[in-house]
């Protein structure tokens, strides 16, 4: 039997595909492991990403070392695919001769036919997950629609092209047939999916079908725009028995100038505005948003006044990026990158220091309070759970004492908060499995 190792890289969109090409291959009854502690294959697959400069890095640096595996090991077949190839295939191919086969994104059924196998169009509503067996992803969307300076991903991948909820719906019934109980739902842009193929937004009718899935528990909404964000989303959301009161919402900034020179669409008051709509409706909601720092146009003023509304809105999670001046961009035509490095990196310090502080406060007012938690892993003599206000491996958890009672992975749990840091909550066990 032929055995392939896949190292993915980047992000939660990324995974899917890798999950994916891993359905097709074991399909044609390959041996496949995903992102394996040591690589013991014939054949290498990296998956890059190539969105900052940072993550381009990071995929180079994977394919040398891998390179330096295959050399080794007298194997001759390392193939890199994803974002990073799709932007600089003819660069990689002059760079790194040792890469014997390059592919974009959206390539799978290409990879899957050169390796001498047939590519099946049914596995598709059939993905095996590479997640714990009680959650996943459901990339509903791929592409992007949006012109943001700073962004290279519609370069990347092109324009938004919808799923058919038929398709999806397929997928996750199938998704929760063999274990899960949460689905992550994720594009470049939630609020715009089914445009392309319905003439107008249509992710409540695919919300109003995935809630009829029999087993699903927790349907949570990653990478929501501001300023396609109706009403009749926050209306659903307050009525929704399954959609989680979480949001991710990325603002990247709260300053109305450089939110121009960003290309946003929206202004700070506009942001504010939907900030206190959600809230109003769902005073439990927790809010994630990411921030980009040291964008040209970026004055130290501006950065102040981010972080005053930061201290004033006191977002629930929260992510910073640096700008990085990226090939294919608006910003990049456009604008000189004018911060330095260093300045940029001790502005995205002052974000994430304020946010500690922000984190630490929203917890310990948690403490003696109940939360019902779905148990993620087992470490050691403690269990690790999150509620619906946290997603998996970017926000808070929950630290659970047991007391000795097993208690099963992926089952939920009513626990009392003892504790609190800045992004952790304790909790002792309150009942038993419901």
């Amino acid at each position: 039997m032929q055995r392939i190792d896949i190292i993915n890289l980047g992000c939660s969109k990324n995974l899917v595909d890798a999950e994916n090409l891993l359905t097709q291959l074991r399909a044609n009854g390959v041996q496949v492991s995903l992102n394996p502690e040591e690589l013991t294959a014939e054949t290498v697959i990296v998956n890059t990403c190539g969105f900052i400069s940072d993550a381009k890095e990071e995929s180079i640096d994977t394919i040398v070392q891998a390179a330096g595996y295959t050399s080794s090991s007298n194997t001759r077949n390392l193939i890199v695919m994803g974002c990073l190839s799709q932007r600089y295939r003819e660069d990689l191919k002059r760079e790194l001769p040792e890469v014997d086969r390059l592919y974009g994104v959206n390539e799978i059924d290409r990879i899957v036919r050169d390796l001498g196998f047939t590519y099946q169009q049914d596995k598709m509503l059939m993905r095996m997950h590479s997640t714990s067996s009680h959650y996943a992803y459901l990339k509903i969307a791929e592409g992007c629609d949006r012109n943001c300076s700073f962004c290279a991903i519609p370069a990347i991948r092109g324009k938004q092209v919808s799923i058919r909820i038929e398709d999806l719906v397929a997928q996750a019934r199938f998704l929760v047939e063999h274990g899960v109980k949460e689905l992550m739902l994720i594009s470049q842009e939630l609020t715009r999916y089914g445009i392309d193929l319905y003439g107008k937004p249509s992710l409540i009718n695919l919300l109003q079908q995935l809630e009829e899935i029999p087993g699903l528990e927790w349907i949570r909404l990653h990478y929501t725009y501001p300023n396609l964000f109706g009403h009749d989303l926050i209306d659903y959301m307050k009525q929704s028995t399954k959609v989680c009161h979480y949001l991710d919402i990325p603002f990247q900034h709260f300053n109305d100038e450089v939110l121009s020179y960003m290309r946003r669409g929206h202004t700070k008051a506009e942001g504010l505005n939907l900030i206190a709509d959600l809230r109003a409706a769902l005073p439990d909601i927790a809010l994630r948003t990411t921030i980009l720092v040291g964008h040209p146009g970026e004055t130290e003023a501006a950065f102040q006044e981010l972080l005053e509304a930061l201290a004033e809105i006191r977002f629930d999670r929260l992510g910073v990026f640096t700008y990085s001046h990226e090939e294919e961009t608006y910003a990049f035509l456009h604008f000189e990158d004018h911060i330095d490095d260093a300045e940029k990196q001790a502005r995205a310090d002052q974000v994430m220091n304020l946010q500690q502080e922000i984190s630490l406060s929203k917890n310990e007012a948690r403490i003696g309070t109940h939360l019902m938690v779905i148990v993620d892993r087992q470490e050691g003599d403690h269990y690790i759970g999150r509620s619906q206000f946290d997603s998996p491996e970017v926000d808070n958890e929950v630290i659970i004492d047991s007391e000795g009672q097993k208690l099963e992975i992926g089952s939920f749990f009513a626990v009392n908060i003892s504790d609190a840091s800045e992004f952790d909550l304790h909790a002792k066990l309150s009942r038993t499995r419901i």
